[in-house]
């Protein structure tokens, strides 16, 4: 767990799983928004290990609360991973929220250039390049200087690792034996997983409320205020219906 954690609060604990840079640092702004209605914590991923999707999802299991109810939160490359453990129904888990992710590889066209990945530039001095897709046009200096922050901490190997197993990807099967409610936060103008993601999702998940938020793939750290209140209201619905 990273230092982005806030005190016990009375509702609920929700867990949250990083981007593909793993750091989870760039949920600092998202935490803060949160305020105190919930507490916050941060599972980042040990870049020194090279871990596919099965490895990241045990390191996550380990650090899951066990003594109170708790809501997994997946966003982008990590939403497998909590997609896996909602399906395995780990004790206390109340709700599931999905933000800008998918259950199986979003972009399955590209799946045949999977052998190749391993050719890819990933270097952060391509933040110029790529933050457009991420974070819009015309995104602050600061957010983009945290994505590269985020991006300087990992290495090359282990985000065409990532990018590799992303391409492999289908948890479709999983998914279906999720029996928590499901929130999934839409991005939309997100240029790099696609509205039929979430179309899937919406078919294989019985309790599922999805809620579109104008803005780019990163939703979490370029609209935190709204997604915070999304989430925090799902949260607050998922503690009433638990006490009732």
């Amino acid at each position: 767990m990273t230092e982005h954690q806030r005190p016990h609060a009375a509702m609920a604990t929700l867990v949250l799983l990083p981007g593909m840079d793993g750091s989870g640092d760039l949920f600092a702004g998202f935490v803060s928004a949160l305020g105190d209605r919930v507490e916050a914590i941060v599972i980042s991923y040990p870049p020194a290990l090279a871990l596919g999707y099965a490895g990241l999802t045990e390191h996550a299991r380990a650090q899951l609360p066990l003594d109170r109810p708790f809501v997994l939160l997946g966003e982008s490359f990590s939403g497998p991973v909590a997609i896996a453990l909602a399906a395995a129904r780990p004790p206390g888990l109340i709700g599931l929220v999905l933000c800008c992710t998918f259950a199986r590889t979003p972009r399955p066209l590209l799946a045949p250039l999977r052998p190749v990945v391993s050719l890819l530039p990933m270097s952060s001095k391509l933040t110029v390049l790529i933050a457009p897709f991420l974070l819009g046009f015309g995104a602050p200096l600061a957010l983009r200087r945290a994505l590269r922050r985020a991006l300087d901490q990992v290495p090359q190997v282990r985000l065409r690792l990532r990018l590799r197993e992303v391409m492999a990807l289908d948890y479709t099967a999983r998914a279906r034996t999720i029996a928590v409610p499901v929130l999934y936060l839409q991005a939309t103008r997100d240029c790099i997983v696609p509205a039929a993601a979430a179309r899937l999702l919406a078919s294989l998940c019985p309790d599922w409320r999805l809620v579109a938020l104008r803005g780019p793939h990163l939703l979490l750290q370029t609209v935190p205020a709204q997604a915070a209140t999304t989430i925090n209201d799902f949260v607050a619905t998922l503690a009433v219906e638990r006490t009732s």
